[in-house]
């Protein structure tokens, strides 16, 4: 019994999606593939795939123990390319990413990317849900704010201010306000997976605030800002168009908390893959040159 070739064979057929692709990559042909993450799963006493004419899924038992062979499989890979003049990076990467920034961001920089490592397939995970890496097999994750998980280690890539708009509309109607006070008596459309929920973070002063629509995403925020529907905060990006247009107009420019840091985590006592460092250098690199993500261009100043 050759478990290792059992592991290799199981996490290839999760990679491509089906006994037959997984064939053609190690040269071993469809039948021998199944016949193989049959016997691992016997060997197991557990089903891992749900089989279908169409397509192969995980079991939940199945998600669990992928992502502990994958990290076994990347510690020979990294072992054996030490031996190696060059390292082609291979496998599935998978990396969670929020909404706004993934289709901002990351996704129109996606095709270089794979271009450049043929032999890597990308998981790319688009939420807003906190993603749990140590438990869900997920390698990286870009992630907005301060590391807080021990469990954790992080990459700063980018930064960005956060700013507070609204519509010429809806100041026509309700007036413009002065001081972070002033929210109080103002409609805000809040954004209901932020971290400091409907308390809004000033520059020296967290400000409590209301209104009569929530959301879950970053774009219903802009939406909803865009619409006249209340005073709207967030990255100056998301309402870049808005500003652009002239539709909505900065306020409390002088209110800014701080630069808010764009991170990739990984978890911090597990090996890296080669996969991994490369996807992280490269995001790095495309994110170094997108003004939005250096803070000292991202917000407005005081009376502009």
């Amino acid at each position: 019994m050759d478990r290792f070739l059992w592991m290799t064979c199981f996490a290839r057929a999760v990679e491509t999606g089906s006994f037959s692709a997984a064939g053609r990559d190690l040269g071993l042909g469809q039948p021998n593939v199944s016949r193989y993450v049959a016997g691992l799963e016997e060997h197991l006493q557990t089903r891992l795939l749900h089989r279908s004419t169409r397509k192969l899924t995980l079991t939940p038992e199945g998600e669990r123990y992928y992502a502990d062979i994958r990290r076994i499989l990347d510690a020979v890979d990294e072992s054996e390319s030490s031996f190696r003049q060059t390292v082609d990076p291979s496998g599935l990467l998978r990396v969670a990413c929020p909404t706004a920034l993934a289709h901002a961001f990351v996704l129109p920089h996606v095709p270089a990317f794979l271009e450049r490592h043929p032999r890597l397939t990308l998981d790319l995970q688009i939420s807003d849900r906190y993603v749990n890496l140590v438990d869900e097999g997920t390698e990286l994750a870009i992630r907005i704010g301060n590391l807080e998980d021990s469990a954790l280690r992080a990459r700063r890539v980018g930064s960005y201010e956060r700013v507070f708009v609204a519509s010429e509309d809806y100041l026509a109607r309700r007036g413009v306000p002065q001081t972070p006070d002033d929210l109080r008596d103002h409609d805000c459309v809040i954004y209901t997976l932020l971290s400091s929920g409907a308390t809004w973070r000033l520059r020296d002063v967290d400000i409590p605030v209301s209104g009569r629509l929530r959301v879950n995403s970053p774009d219903a925020v802009r939406a909803a800002v865009i619409a006249g529907l209340g005073v709207g905060h967030g990255p100056a990006w998301l309402f870049d168009e808005g500003l652009k247009s002239g539709r909505l107009k900065f306020i409390l420019t002088g209110w800014s908390p701080p630069a808010v840091p764009v991170q990739m985590v990984y978890v911090a006592n597990r090996l890296m893959p080669t996969r991994a460092i490369v996807f992280m250098d490269f995001i790095a690199d495309v994110f170094s040159k997108i003004p939005a993500l250096s803070a000292t261009t991202a917000a407005p100043q005081p009376g502009g």
